[in-house]
């Protein structure tokens, strides 16, 4: 079904180009536009997850810089039975995290310093979890491709609204078709990016975790968040909401329209889930075998003292400090 959904996303992709140059360049204009789609086309699929993390200033973390949250990843990795990915911090205080690559063997996961810093141990791990739910359902190369190439559709949208033609007739021409071609891009991320993948994230987060309760704590900590802290990213390229684990872009609700069922509703999933896990504490075992502190984590900055979270106490910064350099 993903292969189905991304060939269609590239066929409608191709036509809204070759429409595009028809319009502002004829039968030629037409053809070249057909040549770009076609090299476009190949080279985000090759290139889309190095496109989504350089778009975010991603920092490729390892053992040597991270090594809680790398060994994080590893067990997490390990329990999925999915190839070990690379794992990427990303310095803005909006928490969030997400996954890319075209396949489980070429994934990486990625999350954000705000991310680090709002929750504790078990939620970062189910967080983290439900990225590699996705990396499992072979969701991230749609995804990834939606992102990127609705953002390129919306920006030759935008160049066809301020085109001038010899006549002076393409502008108006040009302005309709920005008009109609920004919308049918917002929704060919619907229809390609099915919300119902974001429960089965979930659902597949918690049972490698083990704990859907952390992960429903970790949605009601995120979506507050979202919705406090700006996403300059997401707000420059809105397809790119659709990659996190809620919405880059403060919204309420759960209509077609959006990109993520509404977070109220993913918890009382992930609560009805806990019950037939019989989990329904914050206690799991994701990090049962893990090397981890028994505390939850804080990431503590130089200069700046830290705060324990419920009731942990005071403890030296961890190595997953965003901002540590080794």
């Amino acid at each position: 079904m993903n292969g189905f959904k991304t060939t269609m996303l590239l066929a409608a992709l191709t036509a809204l180009f070759m429409a595009l140059g028809f319009t502002l360049g004829g039968r030629a204009g037409m053809m070249l536009a057909l040549l770009f789609a076609a090299g476009m086309n190949l080279f985000t699929f090759w290139n889309a997850d190095k496109i989504v993390l350089r778009m975010h200033n991603a920092r490729e973390v390892d053992e040597a810089s991270a090594p809680e949250f790398v060994r994080l990843v590893r067990d997490l990795a390990m329990r999925a039975k999915l190839p070990m990915p690379k794992v990427y911090l990303i310095e803005s205080p909006h928490p969030n995290a997400f996954a890319t690559g075209r396949d489980p063997d070429h994934a990486a996961v990625a999350a954000t310093t705000g991310l680090i810093d709002m929750l504790d141990r078990d939620e970062i791990a189910a967080v983290m979890a439900h990225e590699l739910g996705h990396v499992r359902n072979r969701d991230t190369l749609i995804m990834t491709m939606v992102a990127t190439i609705a953002g390129a559709i919306s920006m030759l949208a935008n160049f066809g609204l301020f085109f001038r033609g010899a006549d002076g007739r393409g502008a108006g021409i040009a302005g309709l078709m920005a008009v109609f071609v920004a919308p049918f891009a917002a929704m060919i991320v619907q229809m390609a990016i099915s919300r119902t993948r974001e429960y089965g994230a979930d659902r597949a987060g918690a049972e490698i975790s083990g704990n859907p309760a952390a992960l429903a704590s970790a949605l009601a900590k995120l979506e507050r968040g979202a919705r406090r802290i700006p996403n300059p990213v997401a707000e420059r390229v809105p397809a790119a909401s659709q990659l996190y684990i809620v919405p880059g872009l403060a919204r309420r609700g759960d209509n077609m329209f959006s990109t993520h069922p509404d977070t109220a509703n993913r918890i009382a999933e992930l609560e009805r889930l806990a019950q037939q896990m019989g989990s329904t504490t914050r206690t799991g075992t994701a990090l049962a075998s893990s090397s981890w502190p028994a505390q939850p984590v804080v990431a503590a900055r130089p200069g700046v003292a830290s705060v324990p979270r419920t009731g942990a106490r005071r403890r030296p910064a961890s190595a997953l400090d965003p901002l540590r350099r080794d």
